[in-house]
């Protein structure tokens, strides 16, 4: 019996995929528990229909990931710490204080996991950072530390 999964089922198949499965596991065990449903022509052209709609979905947030790098690239944060002799600051800069900065000053909601930071900020001045906004879209976003 053609069965198309919706979970996914350990050893036997994902969520989505169209297999052929024994008739007794499909009745007894696939179809009572919902996780899968028969291979239909009307069933199979609903998930054509998801698949294609998860499609759509994925390019939008590509394209919505390239329109915020632009926008990121002509932005800079400001963001005021204190400092002692020689620019150095009492203790540093994270990337939590830079994406609180930004959803207050420009009102854009980045999550601090994705601003890439390899240390610690320590030093007032201009830093350029790296955000992953996509898997496949990175940006730039200019971080400027002055002092309080």
């Amino acid at each position: 019996m053609k069965v198309i999964f919706t979970e996914d089922v350990k050893g036997k198949g994902k969520k989505g995929q169209v297999k052929d499965v024994p008739d007794g596991y499909a009745r007894n065990y696939l179809l009572k528990n919902n996780l899968a449903v028969p291979a239909t022509k009307g069933n199979v052209k609903v998930q054509e229909a998801k698949e294609n709609k998860q499609h759509q979905l994925e390019l939008q947030e590509v394209e919505d990931a390239k329109k915020l790098r632009e926008t990121l690239a002509d932005l800079t944060v400001e963001v005021k710490a204190k400092s002692g002799e020689g620019g150095r600051l009492f203790g540093s800069i994270t990337s939590k204080q830079i994406a609180d900065e930004l959803k207050k000053a420009h009102n854009i909601k980045i999550d601090k996991r994705k601003i890439e930071l390899n240390e610690p900020i320590r030093a007032l001045g201009y830093r350029d950072l790296e955000v992953k906004l996509h898997p496949e879209v990175t940006g730039k976003v200019k971080v400027h530390i002055s002092e309080q």
